[in-house]
């Protein structure tokens, strides 16, 4: 092998999709890419998660960053992307050792410059779908050609190498490879323990979103089963309403008909006095027929209402027997709903300040913002709000400058009605941040004071 093919350190990126990595390329394909020559149909009008890595002449990953990157809907990549890959990755933290030593690994959680770490993503951890181990094989399977070093040429000094501090990877100082190769064994337990914590430190993140999600499932299922008890609820009152205008309607009736037999009653007995005149004999008999008739009808139509009645009596005794129950299954619910609430967010989040876990948040001009217990409702009732209080600034010129800070342009609208959109100098502090003279050129600028003076 000639001294120009000798393998050495490759810095690659591969772009990852719902089915693992989709596409491989060399650092130069990608500024390539960058630089427009070449675009990708495939991602259009997509955001991409995409892993820069270095890789050594072993196929192994020695650093990694995982980063967001958008392409809009011709396949070309953000103009204003401008991430510091190299940079990253050679200031990043210590990450899992995947077959060299703990790798340097550069994520949302683990970001050296806080800038870019809102344009960074966390991999996944979980068994069967480690992001970690779908790069190592892919790193592996040498897609990208690599040039390999020969393992076979190394396997007689393999026991004597000792590997260089991870500092040291691109500045090697051979007058301290003697004390690195002594420090090496008490460096390797400390790297493995550093690995393990930024995996739990991620598996904790991952867990803390389950269990949001999990009480807000339970908070919304409790929500639905009360709104469909109190629409029971409000049905057997309905119910019980008609109910109750039926046997007010059955009593008038059976009033009218008692009312009408009365007078029948009357009218009979006006003719029994006729009848009397012609003969007492033959009106005793017919006055005990019609005492009897109308006693027995009487009676029937009684006993036949009052049968009636006693039905609907026994219906709306169910009926509010019924009705108690529910109201008591209602009390239940709402007990267990408040007893999820308050075994919810808060008591996990109190436990978890008692164990000593801080409580931080990243916004753009406030930098990292520890967030004390009490404030962590407020925090989440209005997150801009919170970050606006802790720049000393209103909610609404904090979001005029985050707009201004995340787009550096002029703002100001030409006459034909499209907006200006010269790139301006970026105002890093919202409380120097001033609407009309630090989002615009310096010729809107200009031309608004002339309008004030005017």
């Amino acid at each position: 092998m000639s001294m120009q093919n000798k393998p050495q350190m490759v810095e690659a990126v591969m772009f990852f999709s719902e089915r693992g990595i989709c596409k491989q390329m060399m650092f130069p394909e990608f500024e390539a890419l960058l630089d427009g020559v070449v675009n990708m149909p495939e991602f259009a009008d997509e955001q991409m998660r995409a892993v820069f890595v270095v890789i050594n002449p072993r196929l192994l990953v020695r650093a990694a960053v995982f980063f967001f990157l958008d392409f809009d809907e011709d396949g070309r990549p953000d103009k204003g992307w401008n991430i510091p890959l190299q940079h990253l990755a050679e200031r990043a933290g210590r990450g899992p050792d995947l077959g060299a030593g703990p790798i340097r690994l550069a994520c949302r959680s683990q970001c050296p410059v806080s800038w870019h770490q809102m344009h960074l993503w966390d991999p996944s951890l979980a068994p069967g779908q480690n992001d970690l181990v779908l790069l190592r094989d892919a790193v592996k399977r040498n897609q990208l050609g690599l040039l390999v070093e020969d393992d076979s040429a190394q396997a007689v000094v393999a026991e004597r190498l000792q590997v260089a501090s991870e500092d040291k990877w691109y500045a090697p100082d051979p007058a301290k490879e003697v004390a690195d190769q002594l420090a090496q064994k008490m460096d390797q337990e400390h790297r493995a323990k550093t690995a393990q914590l930024i995996q739990q430190r991620l598996r904790i993140t991952s867990l803390t979103q389950q269990h949001e999600e999990e009480v807000a499932k339970l908070k919304l299922a409790s929500e639905e089963q009360s709104k469909h008890l109190q629409a029971q609820l409000h049905g057997l009152h309905q119910a019980l309403r008609q109910q109750e205008e039926l046997n007010a309607s059955l009593k008038a009736q059976l009033a009218a008909q008692a009312e009408s037999f009365q007078s029948s009653r009357e009218e009979m007995t006006q003719q029994l006095r006729a009848l009397e005149r012609h003969g007492r004999t033959e009106g005793d008999i017919l006055r005990a027929q019609f005492d009897g008739e109308v006693r027995a009808k009487v009676a029937a139509a009684v006993a036949e209402y009052k049968e009636q009645i006693a039905v609907r009596d026994v219906e709306l005794a169910y009926r509010n027997e019924l009705d108690t129950q529910l109201q008591a299954e209602i009390e239940r619910l709402k007990r267990e709903r408040d007893a999820f609430a308050s075994q919810g967010g808060d008591q996990v989040l109190e436990r978890l300040a008692k164990l000593g876990v801080v409580f931080v948040v990243y916004h753009p001009g406030a930098g990292h913002l520890t967030i004390p217990l009490q404030d962590v409702a407020r925090y989440q009732d209005n997150p801009m709000a919170y970050a606006a209080s802790k720049c000393f600034v209103s909610e609404e010129q904090y979001r005029h400058w985050l707009a201004h800070y995340q787009q550096p342009s002029c703002e100001a609208t030409l006459p034909s009605g499209e907006r200006c959109a010269i790139p301006i100098d970026r105002i890093d502090t919202p409380s120097r941040f001033t609407l009309g003279d630090s989002n615009c050129c310096s010729r809107h600028k200009a031309s608004g004071r002339l309008r004030t003076v005017s």
